[in-house]
């Protein structure tokens, strides 16, 4: 559905948005310099380590400790001089206003289903966070089963699906604070309405799978030390009883986790090592007392595993670096006797579900993804359709229904659910968010831009159809570029905001992605990290030189992954860029593996331990290579207390160290609050407010000059 924007704002340039006060479209005011007071004073306590002969010097060390006084008040500061900062800019309430009609929407997950039943999350447009609902059928009546509403008086506990019952009589949901990674486990009589009593306590879980007969549940959990450990138990028990079914041995190095097969006779371990660049799989029969059985040990290749009928099916991308789709049998423990269902392609076979008998499979190839179905002899049946190109959900159901759902996006089209019969194709629309845009007026190019190397990297660049090209565009530049995550499209309400208002938005594959499988990702991970960065430099050159913008006019932003993106960019290249936005960011790469998830992440990066690896995390490092003296581009990081995966201490410190640093004057804020986290949860207001100071800041920096 096409809804025509009316009104001043969808004409606007960025020029006029920005001089905009609230008094209207029509009035005008003088754009603040892009220049900012001096921000408060940092205390600078100097720790002195040596590593491998070197002396490295922490001026902040002391802003990793997050509870204390000094710590918190030093937040309290820092965020009254953001907040006092960005009040001044005008046009704030025209971005809020925009914000609400983008935002506020009803939004719907992918349902899951169990028999009859779909189990889903949605957010309607008058409420902040989402909720878990049922229905009987594929358009029976909803039953709402958890509102998070009332559970918190500012709004930031959220609720999520964990897992369902093999009836689909009872749900599993978790409990978050704010952002955290942590949650309390719940579960709920569907029909009945009635809790059960067990709650397993604030944690990190990695799976929860309640066993079939009804008794009890198994769920791996990740320990106080780090490690992660495979508990049952029995409904009625107290949790302390609960049995350790696996995990001794494995350090925090290593995490756990488990689901059912695809007939639910069997609970599937996977243990991933690090960043998974390697998976053991084993199982159990959860109505029998024998224990756990090896499946897939000691190959250095990653596997995903579903298994039906006492037949495995398997992706890897051991021997095939874009993975392919093995089969054998159960009781053959050596993936060497199995044999190939579909082979590798150039395309990445990302992955692949059973439904109905058959297999749905997902592929992904030059940052686009699409979807297909096949019958369990590795023979192609159908494509899945999607209106136009762009990301494709995995079609996903059960194994004994033939129905899936699926969802897509793209740049131009918002998020739609999709119900398609497996074997006959019949597909039609499950749910579609409408909203007040015009996607005939955005145009979405797939550009290729050559790297420092000589490497093809592609971008998709996208803009106002009607946007002249004059080398001075507003223009960001969004990355990621590890962890072999894949870039595709995806619609976003930040991005449309920025094109209707004559901004460029870019959207680079970054090497470390896993865009063109495991050999894409491995280019740019541990000592070929530095590959990552060149290739977000050799995008923004490429704006550049084909006149879209300018250096004073460039913003790169990223976040987790992408912060330690843009913070080496604002290290390395200041001269590249105006402005840097850099959220949930790891920085200090010479402690991160010490705190937090980060011995999950060594064998992406390496770490300081190590004196090879030592040497090449210190030579981008972020917070070791900030420069006295150095004009560096306006900054923003955003973090928050909540953060209990990358430790916000590595915002706090960095802010201090770019504040004293820069010689610029260009503002170095932090944004910082102390309900927000890596793991979503957050109020649609809170998230909407966010953007706000994001994207004024961004305007004030990209287009008013001194």
């Amino acid at each position: 559905m096409k809804v025509a924007v009316v009104g001043c704002l969808m004409v606007l340039t960025v020029t006029a948005l920005v001089l905009m006060v609230t008094g209207g479209c029509e009035t005008t005011s003088e754009v603040p310099a892009r220049t900012a007071a001096p921000p408060p004073e940092t205390m600078r306590e100097p720790v002195v380590d040596t590593l491998h002969g070197e002396i490295i010097v922490d001026p902040y060390r002391w802003l990793e400790d997050q509870w204390s006084p000094r710590t918190r008040s030093w937040i309290e500061a820092q965020n009254r001089y953001t907040s006092r900062l960005l009040a001044q800019l005008p046009g704030r309430e025209e971005l809020h206003s925009r914000f609400e009609e983008l935002m506020r929407r009803t939004a719907v997950s992918r349902p899951v289903t169990r028999r009859n039943r779909l189990f889903y999350s949605q957010r309607l447009p008058d409420q902040e966070l989402s909720a878990l609902y049922m229905r009987e059928g594929a358009w029976g009546e909803e039953k709402l089963l958890v509102d998070p509403a009332g559970l918190s008086e500012d709004g930031t506990v959220s609720v999520s699906l964990v897992d369902i019952s093999i009836d689909g009589g009872v749900v599993a949901y978790g409990i978050r604070q704010g952002g955290a990674d942590e949650m309390e486990v719940h579960f709920l009589h569907v029909d009945s309405m009635l809790a059960r009593a067990t709650v397993l306590p604030d944690a990190v879980y990695f799976g929860v799978a309640m066993t079939p007969d009804g008794r009890g549940v198994y769920y791996s959990r990740r320990g106080q030390d780090g490690s992660s450990r495979v508990y049952y138990h029995r409904f009625g028990s107290t949790v302390d009883n609960d049995r350790l079914v696996f995990g001794d041995g494995f350090g925090p190095d290593k995490g756990i986790s488990i689901g059912r097969s695809d007939d639910n006779r069997l609970l599937i371990v996977t243990v991933w090592f690090g960043s998974v660049q390697q998976t053991e799989v084993y199982y159990k029969d959860m109505a029998l007392s024998a224990p756990i059985q090896p499946l897939v040990t000691g190959i250095e290749a990653r596997f995903r595993v579903s298994i039906a009928e006492g037949q495995v099916f398997a992706s890897t991308d051991w021997k095939a670096p874009n993975r392919r789709l093995l089969r054998g049998d159960l009781d053959e423990s050596d993936p060497e006797r199995w044999r190939d269902l579909i082979p590798e392609d150039e395309a990445v076979l990302s992955s692949f579900d059973l439904v109905g008998g058959m297999l749905s499979v997902r592929y992904e190839k030059d940052m686009v993804s699409y979807a297909a179905v096949y019958d369990l002899d590795g023979n192609l049946v159908r494509e899945i359709e999607t209106p136009t190109l762009g990301n494709v959900g995995l079609p996903s159901g059960l194994w004994d229904n033939p129905y899936v759902y699926y969802t897509f996006e793209s740049y131009t089209v918002p998020p739609m659910v999709f119900r398609s019969h497996i074997e006959t194709g019949e597909t039609e629309v499950w749910h579609q968010a409408e909203l007040p845009i015009d996607p005939d007026s955005l145009q979405v190019r797939q550009v290729w831009y050559e790297s420092a190397d000589g490497t093809r990297v592609p971008m998709f660049v996208v803009h106002r159809r009607d946007l002249t090209l004059d080398g001075d565009r507003p223009t960001i530049i969004y990355g990621y570029g590890g962890f072999s995550v894949s870039t595709r499209p995806w619609f976003s309400s930040s991005v449309v905001l920025w094109t209707e208002l004559g901004g460029v938005f870019a959207y680079p594959a970054l090497r470390g992605g896993g865009e063109y499988g495991e050999t894409w990702h491995r280019a740019g991970m541990r000592e070929n990290k530095q590959n990552t960065f060149d290739d977000l430099y050799a995008a923004a050159e490429w704006l550049i030189a084909n006149d879209y913008t300018n250096p004073e006019r460039l913003a790169c932003s990223g976040g987790s992954n992408g912060g330690l993106l843009v913070g080496v960019a604002l290290t390395q290249r200041p001269d590249l860029f105006g402005a840097v936005v850099c959220t949930y960011p790891l920085l200090d790469m010479i402690r991160y593996h010490k705190l937090l998830m980060g011995p999950y992440w060594i064998q992406e990066y390496g770490s300081a331990d190590d004196a090879e690896e030592f040497e090449v995390l210190l030579s981008y490092s972020p917070y070791h290579n900030v420069q006295e003296g150095v004009k560096y581009p306006a900054v923003m990081f955003v973090t928050g207390d909540h953060d209990t995966r990358v430790d916000p201490m590595h915002a706090r410190k960095m802010t201090a160290m770019v504040q004293q640093a820069t010689t610029s004057q260009r503002p170095v804020l932090l944004r910082y609050e102390e309900r927000a986290g890596h793991s979503g949860g957050k109020p649609v207001s809170a998230t909407i407010q966010e953007q706000v100071d994001i994207y004024s800041f961004l305007l004030w920096q990209l287009e008013s000059l001194p």
